[in-house]
């Protein structure tokens, strides 16, 4: 199975928790490849004080990537650039005057919430992106302690148009057996849109290549099709419906 689409990778050097080299970073992009991903989309921490990254450094660096990548002789995936934007009021401000990342084609955006608890009104800014034309993708649900055990605080999300985005690791347990539970329970409750790699470096690519073989034995190659090409064409696209 091949033409994925990966929604959450962290392959640009230097500018977050991700990798650290360009090396490094190619040698993610090819991995990628080389387990069936067709395009992959860069999402760099934009997180206050932590990872005050901005807009247009961003778009710069992932040009000086792509500018580089070129110059290989290896088979390369699509690269494309959108941003994993924590949600504070800070980062709510950078949507509210256009400064944000969101992914190619300005349809959506990622979305990274505090793990121990939930905003207060994140519904109502979720209402007012889609408002904009803007769906909010979820990141990694499954490693939220207000999902843990239940999936009912998520519906007014999910009612204002978020499309949930399950990290695929989530599944071999390498963000623990809570979140590991988590992630199955919302995949036998349909809970998830689309599925990514959320890979942070090289190694991760054998993880990420047991977690895809995972989710096709939990929810068959349909299903896998769905969350792995389909509906994140869709998310990019802008025809995503929940």
């Amino acid at each position: 199975m091949t033409g994925f689409v990966d929604l959450h990778s962290h392959y640009l050097p230097g500018i977050d928790d991700g990798v650290r080299t360009y090396e490094d970073g190619l040698a993610l992009v090819k991995g990628l490849a080389e387990i069936g991903f067709a395009k992959v989309v860069a999402t760099p921490h934009i997180r206050t004080a932590m990872f005050p990254n901005e807009r247009d450094d961003l778009r710069e660096r992932f040009a000086a990537f792509c500018e580089r990548a070129a110059a290989e002789e290896a088979a390369l995936p699509e690269l494309g650039l959108g941003a994993e934007h924590f949600f504070d009021d800070v980062v709510w401000g950078l949507f509210q005057n256009d400064r944000a990342q969101p992914y190619p084609g300005g349809h959506a955006a990622l979305i990274e919430l505090n793990r121990d608890s939930l905003p207060k009104g994140l519904d109502r800014c979720f209402f007012q992106l889609k408002l904009k034309g803007v769906h909010p993708v979820l990141a990694h649900p499954e490693r939220y302690a207000p999902f843990a055990k239940k999936t009912a605080p998520m519906d007014p999300l999910l009612d204002v148009g978020a499309l949930p985005l399950l990290d695929l690791m989530s599944l071999t347990g390498k963000y623990g057996r809570r979140a590991k539970r988590a992630a199955e329970r919302m995949l036998d409750e349909g809970v998830y849109y689309a599925a990514c790699s959320d890979a942070h470096r090289p190694a991760d690519v054998p993880v990420v290549a047991s977690a895809i073989a995972r989710l096709r034995k939990i929810v068959g190659d349909d299903e896998t099709h769905e969350l792995l090409v389909d509906n994140p064409k869709s998310i990019l696209d802008g025809s995503a419906e929940y």
